[in-house]
């Protein structure tokens, strides 16, 4: 739900937008250049590192699943398949689309993103509960409605009814 409640209160004016270049260009500016490349390269390491693990982690779940899958109907070829098309069809559109998606306001992205996020989530639970949806899995198209109407209700109501405090247009101390 912190995916839907930061983007109201910014929305709301009650927390400062977050700004994600202004975070960047401040921690740019604030580094000083390693004394040699060795510690440049030791820094980069270690960043390398983390981000390998991550990556190397779900790719690791994703071949679990294809092997799971593929071996239990015995059609490997196709769970490979399967599993490499959207791994190309990922890659194709954020060619595509980077720049454009570099556009959309950060805030915006979170609020849509909370809205779906608590969507799936109601509907997963109500899958846990054996509750039988209509329209299947397309009913969490249904629930985005109402979890879109009460956050833009919450947002004008924080508006209206408790107004913000005055301050910084930018918050560059937290995500």
């Amino acid at each position: 739900m912190n995916w839907l409640r930061k983007p109201i209160l910014r929305s709301s004016g009650h927390i400062a937008i977050h700004g994600e270049d202004l975070i960047y260009q401040k921690t740019v500016a604030s580094r000083t250049e390693p004394a040699d490349s060795r510690q440049r390269a030791q820094r980069d390491s270690v960043g390398f590192a983390v981000a390998f693990n991550g990556v190397f982690l779900e790719g690791t779940e994703v071949v679990l699943i294809v092997l799971s899958l593929g071996s239990s109907d015995h059609k490997m070829l196709l769970a490979s398949l399967a599993a490499g098309a959207p791994l190309l069809i990922v890659a194709a559109v954020d060619i595509a689309l980077a720049r454009l998606l570099s556009e959309v306001p950060e805030n915006a992205m979170k609020m849509t993103v909370g809205i779906m996020l608590s969507s799936f989530g109601i509907f997963w639970a109500g899958e846990g509960a054996k509750i039988h949806w209509p329209w299947s899995d397309a009913f969490i198209l249904v629930l985005v409605a109402p979890f879109g109407f009460v956050t833009f209700l919450a947002i004008e109501l924080m508006r209206r009814r408790f107004p913000a405090p005055a301050h910084g247009v930018l918050a560059t101390d937290t995500p």
